[in-house]
């Protein structure tokens, strides 16, 4: 739970820095374009998403992490909803994966 708190914070924190993008069409295209660096899709997104995604982020070779829900992944960044968000930062990718991992197995 408490890695649950540090993971939403840093992504909060890379939104605020304007360093993220949510929303399925935009994060496919930053994904395409070279721009997103990390992608975070919730559990509770449609099959059709998750699979348009999956093969998009594995084709461009763009690391994908999953999370609980599209709630969660919304209050992260201080919005409604949502089941898609990328990360357009090497730095805020790289700490948000191992936090990820970390929340995955602690």
């Amino acid at each position: 739970m408490m890695n649950q708190k540090k993971w939403m914070s840093l992504l909060g924190l890379a939104n605020r820095a304007r360093k993220t993008i949510s929303g399925e069409e935009l994060v496919v295209k930053d994904v395409k374009n070279g721009r997103a660096k990390l992608v975070l899709l919730s559990e509770d997104a449609s099959h059709n998403t998750s699979k348009k995604i999956l093969d998009k982020c594995h084709y461009y070779n763009v690391p994908v992490k999953r999370v609980e829900n599209r709630e969660i992944l919304g209050q992260a960044i201080g919005k409604d909803a949502r089941v898609v968000v990328a990360l357009l930062d090497e730095g805020f990718a790289k700490k948000l994966a191992l936090l990820l991992d970390e929340s995955q197995w602690g």
